[in-house]
């Protein structure tokens, strides 16, 4: 949906949330959950919560394991998945209210694929 960040600043973020000690109600960790209406959900939920915190976004990450922080790597694929015929990232656009701006990013760390949603 956006450009791409540069990739030391989505390995900085990876770090960050893999040191904090917990999922925050602004950060889920994920390995391969990709159901789209759940996705839509969290969007949902994830981005409401980090309006509560005071906080200018959220971010779910696929590739992590919640209870370690591991990084196990992904196979979930933004851009391969999607609801009917419909990709993922329009079906969320389409669907989500009011509007909420997100992007999907991938990066490779410890020679394993992760997905960031911010």
């Amino acid at each position: 949906m956006t450009n791409q960040p540069d990739r030391e600043y989505l390995l900085s973020l990876v770090r960050e949330f893999r040191n904090l000690p917990q999922e925050t109600d602004w950060l889920e960790f994920k390995v391969n959950q990709a159901k789209p209406v759940a996705i839509g959900e969290y969007v949902s939920a994830l981005s409401n919560a980090a309006a509560l915190c005071g906080k200018s976004h959220a971010y779910m990450l696929w590739g992590i394991e919640d209870g370690t922080h591991d990084v196990v790597g992904t196979t979930f694929s933004p851009t391969m998945s999607g609801k009917g015929s419909e990709p993922l990232e329009n079906w969320l656009l389409r669907l989500l209210e009011p509007r909420i701006d997100f992007a999907f990013h991938e990066v490779v760390t410890e020679g394993r694929k992760i997905v960031l949603l911010e």
